[in-house]
């Protein structure tokens, strides 16, 4: 069946509009996406930086600037302490949402007030990550209220090290971002469960299934698309993991650089202007986010096929 000469020229019509909406995104997107990326793989294969007042480069050095970034063993040691922090604010982060998430869409619980609580849960998101990392410098500071109230309790002699603890300093990054992002999760994770057919739950009920089985075989089969979504901008958002750190241990990374991340190891080269590194470490970055996620989607799909 072929389409009328005049029809055929409206849709012509409404194409031509589509393409014309399309232009200040792509426009947007070339300006401040496309050609910084261009630009970065350039840069990482030239020598550029300041040496003092006197300027180095750009000159080409190949794959030189790789090479000096794996040969030190620090790029590992910041990967795997970002990864660390990530997972440790990570898992709490989506099994608290989870449990919320279930709570808030069961119509069956009819918890009171719930509108006000996905508010409250939703408000540590929308402050910002910079004065949430000095609140929580000054609460555990050595001479910090938590400390006072540690030893005002009889339960520490002394005042606790936090920052200066592997551990405790890792743990109060994971903490932060944990507290910074389970509201949004939990939003996400909750649409999820709404748009899954009542039907379904309601002939599950009538089975005699039990709560947690209805969770485990419904619920989260159903969730899988949001799950994928959730744990990949988590990643992405964890290998880029920088304010929180950045101002808990004033770009030190410390104790014993325990807590540096890439993106604070970055920083300090687009700080003092090597621009050759940043852009090698920038474009090593894109590779391992890029491999990670499409590991993530794989194994959903897999599961999936299962």
């Amino acid at each position: 069946m072929s389409t009328s000469p005049k029809r055929r020229g409206k849709v012509e019509k409404h194409n031509k509009w589509g393409y014309i909406f399309l232009i200040p995104f792509v426009v947007v997107y070339v300006i401040f996406q496309l050609i910084p990326l261009i630009s970065t793989v350039y840069n990482s294969f030239y020598e550029n930086y300041r040496s003092g007042l006197i300027q180095v480069g750009p000159n080409f050095v190949g794959m030189d600037n790789y090479k000096e970034l794996f040969a030190g063993g620090y790029f590992w040691l910041y990967l795997r302490n970002t990864l660390i922090m990530w997972v440790l604010g990570f898992v709490p982060q989506i099994i608290v949402s989870l449990i919320l998430g279930a709570w808030f869409s069961d119509m069956r619980l009819n918890i009171k007030g719930s509108r006000f609580f996905k508010t409250v849960i939703y408000l540590p998101n929308l402050i910002m990550a910079s004065a949430f990392a000095m609140l929580f410098f000054a609460l555990f500071a050595d001479t910090g209220p938590v400390n006072a109230m540690l030893t005002g309790a009889g339960l520490l002699k002394e005042p606790f090290h936090f920052l200066s603890n592997k551990w405790s300093a890792r743990g109060l990054v994971a903490f932060m971002n944990f507290l910074m992002w389970f509201g949004n999760t939990t939003i996400l994770l909750m649409a999820g469960m709404m748009g899954i057919d009542p039907s379904l739950f309601e002939a599950a009920e009538v089975d005699g299934a039990t709560s947690t089985q209805v969770f485990w075989q419904i619920t989260m089969p159903l969730l899988r698309p949001i799950m994928v979504y959730v744990l990949v901008t988590s990643l992405i958002g964890g290998l880029q993991m920088f304010d929180v750190p950045q101002i808990l241990t004033n770009g030190t990374g410390q104790p014993t650089q325990t807590t540096m991340t890439l993106i604070m190891y970055l920083n300090k080269h687009l700080f003092s202007k090597n621009y050759g590194m940043g852009g090698a470490l920038s474009v090593v970055m894109f590779i391992i986010t890029g491999i990670l996620s499409l590991i993530v989607f794989k194994a959903f799909a897999q599961k999936k096929e299962d």
